[in-house]
């Protein structure tokens, strides 16, 4: 019996929790996920600082009119004037200089007049003016990141000024991909057979998942063969995710249903109410995660865009909904649509701003040229009826 493609989602992506965690290094934590809130291990900035280059002055000291002020010293980034500032005094003051005791102003240098001992400027007062007060980013013990936060660069450069230089993040789930299929050659080989097909899906899964964060290794690929599977099967041991690749099918030499459940898997379900993409395993072995995709290079892709790389991110604790795209206008017609969900392969043309979708031609599940030269996935619901060019439909950028 097949499901729909929102059941799948739901057994295999909403059901799972995100992985331990792991204290990583601060630079490497870009793409992950805060498995705790971070408090601040200090104040920032640490004192009053001038925003300003110019000169610290008590506002008092100020009256609208020429006014000269005794110049008694200077307060640059990390070297603070050492004394208080008085009535009718001044202190040369540079951006990111320690405001002086007493002053609560900073005259800009333009605003001034400086002598070798004194400064004459027609300033007002305007107590708090170019100052920036200590605590105003943030205070020591205060959450700077709330637990769930997806980790960026700007949250790397924040958490780096709150006194970090290593976070607590959900771990990086480990995928080991297995690819199956006598016909399977690797794509190095030099000398092709016409019977022969590149294992092209293996790298391309990989590359997806890799830059999705996930720490994924590639166990080979092996024939199909009962026993030459059950041994490949074991190498995913450790493993938080096996993606295996072909054989999902029922067909006299599609074993890996046969292998995996040999090794413990507990099926879930083996049929998605989707193209291309329908005989796709889902179960679990042991703490690991199976995903049986279909063989064809087009199908196993559309499956890993939508089922692989949203676990993965619910693995990392990143918000994983399923994959609903963004609304745009046919360029053309649209026949009606069977009672499978249909994800059909589509390049953007048009303008910046007036895209519109146009369907590839042949949209056969092995072709992928089609695929590398579209730009994403039109989403069809089951039975759709015609849709004229100009409709808005869902659509899944790559």
């Amino acid at each position: 019996m097949m499901i729909s493609v929102e059941d799948a989602f739901k057994r295999i992506v909403e059901t799972t929790k995100p992985l331990t965690t792991e204290k990583i290094v601060l630079e490497k934590a870009s793409g992950r996920v805060l498995a705790a809130p971070l408090t601040a291990r200090r104040t920032q900035p640490g004192a009053d600082m001038s925003a300003m280059d110019g000169y610290a002055v008590k506002s008092s000291s100020l009256t609208g009119k020429p006014t000269t002020l005794k110049l008694i010293g200077e307060s640059a980034a990390g070297s603070p004037f050492p004394s208080a500032c008085g009535d009718g005094e001044v202190v040369r003051i540079f951006t990111g200089g320690i405001v002086p005791e007493g002053a609560d102003q900073v005259v800009v240098q333009e605003d001034c007049t400086a002598e070798a001992d004194s400064v004459t400027t027609a300033i007002g007062p305007e107590a708090g003016r170019h100052i920036r007060l200590a605590g105003i980013d943030f205070a020591v013990k205060q959450i700077v990141l709330d637990q769930g936060t997806y980790i960026s660069p700007k949250s790397i450069g924040l958490a780096a000024s709150a006194g970090y230089d290593h976070l607590m993040v959900h771990r990086a789930p480990k995928v080991a991909i297995l690819a199956t299929g006598d016909e399977l050659v690797p794509p190095g080989k030099k000398d092709f057979e016409p019977f022969e097909t590149v294992n092209s899906t293996a790298p391309q899964i990989s590359a997806l998942l890799s830059d999705a964060g996930a720490e994924v290794t590639i166990l080979g690929q092996t024939g199909d063969d009962l026993k030459a599977l059950k041994a490949a099967v074991k190498k995913a041991a450790g493993a938080d995710v096996l993606i295996t690749i072909g054989g999902a099918s029922v067909g006299d030499k599609d074993f890996m249903q046969q292998a995996l459940a040999s090794e413990g898997m507990a099926l879930d379900f083996w049929k998605v109410a989707m193209r291309p993409g329908k005989p796709l395993i889902f179960g679990t072995m042991g703490q690991t995660k199976v995903l049986g995709l279909p063989g064809n290079p087009v199908s196993a892709f559309v499956c890993a865009l939508l089922f692989a790389r949203p676990l993965v991110d619910q693995m990392m604790g990143r918000p994983a909904p399923l994959p609903t795209g963004v609304s745009l206008p046919l360029a053309a017609d649209l026949a009606e649509n069977g009672p499978r969900q249909h994800y059909m392969r589509a390049r953007l043309v048009g303008e910046p701003g007036s895209r519109h979708l146009d369907p590839a031609v042949a949209q056969d599940s092995s072709l992928v040229s089609v695929l590398a030269q579209c730009d994403g996935l039109i989403v069809r619901e089951p039975n759709a009826p015609v849709t004229k060019a100009g409709t808005m439909v869902p659509f899944l950028p790559f």
